[in-house]
């Protein structure tokens, strides 16, 4: 037990517990603490019996606001998951406080998503969903999507009926492979969920069409958004324009990480003039490095600044300028007076505030090389464009093809039918 009576605490300790008489000794004081706020779990491995009886001890703790179960199945069989899991979740929804889960760092494919979906698109007290490094996968991501999109149904049904029901406020779904093939759910989840305040979807290897789909049909409506982190996915010109047509909606926003996205030089400036037009002044921290973004978006990120009175920290390591730049000087000449405006605020952390180390930068472009890439960037744009008006015509006339021949069909089976009871006549 941790020093607070609130906090019951396993991290770390390696057990390997499988079954109830395992985990008896371990969750003893726990049983006999009703005033538990918060459980952590992570870092031990459980069985289905172990998890059973501790599913039993967690739905009599009425007060508990966070559970803390990432890395709890390491080296368990595929088929021991599900069970497993489908206890500790089932406890969970009874419990009228609980507003945080961390599930992170366990294994969720398509064998083993089943429990999570039941849990998700039911526990209307949610507040903050953690799941990293979860293996789902585009069609588990779906799945997962679905079920908050279900959710945000339900908190609204009781809202209906006079409830007071928190906004789902976090989702942190990062390293999970969700790709392209999931973005139309998960857009439709945070269309619903326009609460949201904080997202982050970093590592998923979601590409330009998917991001565009993201933004453009489901955080364009999350206008309380106040961090949202898409890093290391790929934007291109494509995902950073419709970065910058969505991001004037979003006044509460305090940190951008779009670092490792490929946004281009062309996607860097249109970024920047949507910032120059003052809608983020709430706006302190930027990720930023690894982009392409060239001596030209420096100056309009430059010029974005007294629009950006809250800025503190920038990155742009990896991308395309001289570290001599004017511009890069004159930022890093801001922000160090605004660190000593602040009075010492946040002084202890070294990336708290500047420039971060532009130790890696990319060797700038000639501007004959610049015109030639961005020429790429929009023949490539045009082809994007044109595969998905193919794609979609296809997918157009093979359900087309596949509804008429049924309706003839049918016709001609109910014609035969007629002129066979008239022969008969």
């Amino acid at each position: 037990m941790a020093d607070s009576s609130r906090v019951f605490s396993l991290e770390g300790r390696g057990l390997k517990l499988d079954t109830a008489e395992d985990i008896e000794p371990y969750i003893k004081s726990l049983r006999e603490n009703d005033d538990v706020e918060e459980v952590h779990l992570l870092g031990n491995t459980l069985g289905i019996g172990a998890s059973e009886a501790l599913a039993k001890v967690l739905e009599t703790k009425k007060k508990l606001k966070v559970a803390n179960l990432a890395d709890i199945f390491t080296a368990r069989l595929l088929s021991e998951i599900p069970p497993a899991l489908s206890h500790l979740l089932t406890s969970l929804l009874t419990l009228p406080n609980l507003h945080t889960v961390n599930l992170s760092d366990n294994a969720f494919g398509l064998n083993t998503q089943a429990p999570l979906v039941d849990f998700l698109s039911q526990h209307i007290p949610l507040r903050h969903l953690i799941l990293n490094n979860n293996g789902l996968g585009p069609a588990a991501g779906v799945l997962i999507a679905d079920a908050l999109t279900a959710l945000a149904e339900k908190k609204e049904a009781a809202r209906s009926q006079g409830k007071e029901v928190p906004n789902l406020e976090t989702v942190i779904c990062g390293r999970n492979r969700l790709e392209n093939g999931s973005m139309a759910a998960w857009a439709k989840a945070y269309a619903a969920h326009r609460g949201v305040k904080e997202v982050k979807m970093v590592q998923n290897g979601i590409r330009q069409e998917g991001i565009t789909h993201l933004l453009t049909s489901g955080l364009v409506h999350a206008s309380q958004i106040e961090l949202l982190d898409l890093q290391d996915n790929t934007f291109t010109a494509t995902g950073a324009t419709a970065l910058s047509k969505v991001v004037g909606g979003w006044p509460e926003l305090k940190e951008l990480g779009v670092g490792d996205c490929l946004l281009s030089g062309r996607g860097g400036v249109a970024l920047f003039e949507a910032l120059q037009k003052g809608n983020n002044k709430k706006l302190e921290v930027l990720r930023l490095q690894y982009n392409e973004i060239n001596a030209k978006g420096v100056k309009g990120l430059h010029d974005a600044h007294t629009h950006l009175p809250a800025l503190r920290r920038i990155e742009l390591n990896g991308n395309q300028f001289d570290e001599d730049d004017e511009h890069i000087e004159k930022l890093r000449a801001i922000l160090e007076e605004r660190k000593e405006a602040a009075d010492g605020v946040g002084e202890d952390d070294e990336n708290y505030w500047g420039l971060d180390d532009l130790d890696d930068l990319e060797e700038p472009e000639s501007e004959e090389e610049e015109e030639e890439a961005e020429e790429a960037e929009e023949e490539e744009e045009g082809v994007e464009v044109e595969e998905r008006a193919a794609r979609q015509l296809a997918i157009d006339q093979q359900a087309e093809e596949q509804t008429v021949p049924q309706e003839k069909d049918q016709k001609v089976d109910d014609l035969a039918d007629v002129l066979a009871k008239t022969e008969i006549k």
